[in-house]
């Protein structure tokens, strides 16, 4: 501390993919700079996003005080209210949809706008379930398909090991991966540089030249969208036909290897999965599948990092199953430097949670949803509504096979009309509701829709703890800053006096203190030393050296069976068998799916749109931000190929269309993205203009709202065309 100056240590709580130190500098109550983290190595190092963090607070464009709608809705028009009228008013439409349609006719729809333990959408969902319950959702928009495949195939979903076991590979495959960009867990690419150091290979399989590829690949394979599970079944026929496979490993860890085997031969449908027959699928020649096979069979260690992006696709989690499958086939599970496929690491997850609340009345009421799988986004309960199709289910209700008619919508750290599929649909669904309340800090495309904004303080305005989504091993206390700038409050302020409003006089909220729901989420993780010192230092880490997925199972199988009905790594899935649907068969499978390289939609909408995370934004958090817009604008990438064949060049404003809505945007015309294939970042602000085309980039008014049978939300599947303007 300086004079009157002092540093405030805190962390992002934004769904980046990393999870950094902030050094906030604070004088006379005023954020001055943002600094990153100076302490031992590796340092968990911010980047652009949380050192701007100071533009987001100060932002001129923040909701300053609640306020009411007054024009027609989605017009954004607004008069400024008191705190008193707009809880009131809440509270009062709450208590006449749940009389007059019942509980379940209220849905609160939350994502990752804010990731922290307490404030956000714990605290709401507490409040309604004490309420009597409302609809929820299922569906992880990241990684739905991932989580489904883990749980099929492992019993578990943390599937991964820490990034400092990267150095320990000789081969990385970065299958649809780019931390370069996304972060994925802070340091991840510091590590992917120390195992290029140390000697190992990487390839990049994905359909654009990412910045991983270009900064750390030594080899990219451009590959078409949603083909992915077909190119590592074709890597499996290599492997068996060769017999690179691990046959001690599969005859000790896994179960059913024989009717996989019998698949990929063809010996179950005629059908050889050749790499010649995955090369007519997925462009990707048969001579680059058949080294890439024979590469990672023979290198040991190697680590197969399938990333989540391809398996949000249709029919993902075939493409997650498949990737499992090959990593058991050659032994590259629960050893140091292999990864048994992508996702979340060491459970924090599990070790920090709020106190069990009541549970949600209207998914106990409910019955089980058909094929349904423990989902770390929403358990198996029938009244969920999947989140690609929120706004299927509120036009459609029970007449559309929907558990519920939904009437009140309550968005808290949520763009739902940005980030959901099919914005025009959305637009619809929104103005039929008879009553949405938005918890937020901006006038987002979703805000503009509320009758209710209520204007939430951002983390530096308030305490929390915070564990990192991607199952690195260290946990934060996101220390206050400053003080709640205008009349923004905090969730646990919200809460405390909604409750009586609502008739609820035993919620916690009502008397606990910020400080007393921290000291409780403390004292039962674990992990974590005492309160005071973990708010003090910011930080605590649970260890130092990489944690392996799975080692246990694989070391002392008898003492650690897997969490799977035979206790092995399911090649061939029991719980899958038992659902007995042909669209999730129970072992991995290459399907067409809708909107891909066969579809006859093609013939209007020759293009396959994906959507990658952006490095400026974390999903549409930071969009409004002018340093990030100043830095790299939206734009769409398109092949020189078929650049050239509409006549359009680089810089060049486009139309970029299909049957669910248009966009203006400009083109970036690169050779680092496959022919056939556009790549649209998500989370850029919507935008309409008086002709609902979108000005604002976002990907979400092409994006088709069906979703795969296991769940994976499709966001990286739709057919488009582009035209010069």
């Amino acid at each position: 501390m300086e004079g009157n100056e002092k540093v405030v240590i805190t962390s992002c709580s934004h769904d980046c993919g990393g999870s950094c130190i902030l050094l906030v500098h604070v004088k006379d109550g005023v954020i001055t700079r943002i600094e990153a983290d100076d302490g031992e190595e590796p340092q968990l190092r911010a980047c652009l996003r949380g050192r701007a963090y100071r533009q987001r607070v100060y932002a001129p464009d923040r909701l300053k005080f609640p306020m009411k709608r007054v024009g027609e809705r989605g017009e954004g028009k607004f008069e400024r209210i008191s705190w008193d009228e707009a809880l009131d008013t809440v509270a009062r439409e709450l208590k006449r949809v749940k009389n007059t349609y019942g509980n379940a006719a209220i849905m609160h729809m939350w994502s990752a706008g804010s990731r922290s333990q307490l404030h956000g959408k714990w605290l709401v969902q507490r409040l309604l379930n004490e309420f009597g319950g409302a609809t929820e959702w299922w569906g992880g928009a990241s990684n739905e398909g991932q989580i489904f495949a883990a749980m099929a195939t492992f019993g578990d979903i943390y599937t991964s090991n820490t990034r400092d076991d990267l150095p320990n590979s000789r081969l990385i495959i970065l299958w649809g991966w780019n931390p370069a960009d996304s972060i994925w867990t802070t340091n991840t690419s510091y590590f992917l540089a120390k195992a290029r150091e140390a000697g190992a290979r990487v390839i990049a399989v994905d359909p654009k030249f990412t910045s991983s590829g270009a900064v750390f690949a030594d080899e990219w394979i451009p590959i078409r969208p949603g083909t992915d599970a077909a190119m590592l079944i074709a890597m499996a026929y290599v492997i068996i036909r060769e017999n690179l496979q691990d046959q001690k490993f599969i005859d000790t860890y896994t179960f059913g290897f024989e009717k996989y085997r019998d698949y990929v031969l063809g010996r179950e449908d005629g059908v050889p999965k050749t790499p010649a027959w995955a090369e007519a699928i997925t462009g990707v020649p048969a001579s680059t599948i058949e080294k890439l096979a024979r590469e990672y069979a023979t290198t040991k260690p190697a680590a197969l990092f399938s990333a989540y992006a391809p398996g949000r696709s249709a029919m993902g989690e075939q493409y997650h199953r498949a990737a499992y499958v090959l990593a058991a086939m050659t032994g590259n599970t629960g050893k140091a430097g292999a990864c048994a496929g992508g996702g979340r690491s060491y459970p924090s997850h599990d070790r920090m949670h709020a106190p069990p609340a009541k549970p949600n009345p209207v998914d106990v009421a409910a019955p089980p949803r058909k094929y349904a799988i423990d989902s770390a986004f929403g358990g198996t309960s029938g009244a969920r509504v999947h989140s690609s199709k929120i706004f299927d289910a509120i036009l459609k209700g029970k007449a559309g096979g929907y558990y519920a008619d939904i009437k009140l919508l309550w968005a808290t750290d949520c763009n739902l009309l940005n980030q959901r599929p099919n914005i025009n649909k959305g637009i619809q669904a929104l103005k039929s509701l008879e009553f949405i309340v938005v918890s937020e800090q901006f006038m987002t495309p979703t805000a503009r829709f509320a009758d209710i904004l209520l204007p939430i303080n951002t983390f530096m305005e308030r305490n929390d703890v915070y564990k990192p989504w991607g199952g690195s091993p260290y946990y934060f206390f996101m220390n206050k800053a400053i003080d709640s700038l205008h009349e923004s409050r905090s969730d646990v302020e919200i809460c405390r006096e909604l409750a009586p409003r609502l008739g609820i006089y035993d919620y916690d909220s009502t008397e606990k203190t910020e400080e007393q729901w921290l000291r409780e989420i403390v004292e039962v993780c674990e992990d974590l030393p005492d309160y005071e010192s973990f708010k003090k230092k910011g930080i605590h880490w649970a260890f130092r050296e990489p944690h392996i997925a799975f080692k246990k199972e694989i070391q002392d199988p008898k003492n650690h069976p897997f969490k799977t009905p035979s206790g092995k790594i399911e090649i061939y899935s029991n719980i899958l068998a038992e659902m007995n649907n042909p669209e999730i068969p129970p072992i991995p499978k290459y399907f067409k799916g809708w909107e891909g390289p066969s579809d006859p939609l093609r013939e209007k909408y020759p293009l396959q749109l994906v959507t990658s995370h952006y490095k400026l934004r974390a999903h549409s958090t930071y969009d409004n931000i002018p340093w990030m817009r100043e830095l790299e604008p939206q734009v769409v990438w398109i092949n020189l190929e078929d650049a050239r064949a509409r006549g359009i060049k680089d810089g060049g404003k486009v139309r970029v269309f299909n049957n669910r809505g248009e966009m203006v945007i400009t083109a970036k015309v690169t050779e680092r993205i496959m022919p056939g294939v556009v790549d649209i970042p998500e989370g850029a602000w919507f935008d309409p203009d008086e002709n609902g085309i979108d000005r604002g980039g976002c990907p979400s008014i092409l994006a088709n709202d069906e979703h795969s049978p296991g769940g994976s939300f499709a966001s990286n599947t739709a057919l488009v065309q582009v035209a010069k303007l």
